[in-house]
């Protein structure tokens, strides 16, 4: 436990998870979709309601190489690791963007 609380504050975990999720949450929040509902989070766990079902979507974005779940129907929950760097969340982005705009 001890170890695992040095690594989180030694390589500022958390500072860099407000860090990425906020700019992850910003290029999804970019998105105009007459499918998206709202995009909300915290940290890098987030949420994108859809006003239809996620699972479609979901099993679309595994196919690009995206993990993420639907939870309650109509939301597409995202939680990259921590350590997930800005070009990795880029190339997650575009990969979304396309899903979405396909629908």
């Amino acid at each position: 436990a001890r170890t695992a609380l040095r690594v989180l504050v030694e390589e500022r975990l958390v500072e860099r998870s407000a860090e990425q999720g906020a700019y992850f949450l910003g290029l999804l929040k970019s998105l105009h979709s007459s499918k998206i509902k709202e995009v909300r989070g915290i940290g890098l766990w987030i949420g994108i309601e859809l006003h239809v079902s996620a699972r479609p979507y979901c099993e679309a974005l595994k196919q690009e190489g995206v993990l993420c779940k639907e939870t309650h129907d109509k939301v597409i929950r995202i939680a990259p690791p921590l350590i997930i760097r800005r070009e990795e969340i880029d190339w997650a982005f575009e990969r979304i963007r396309r899903v979405i705009e396909k629908g």
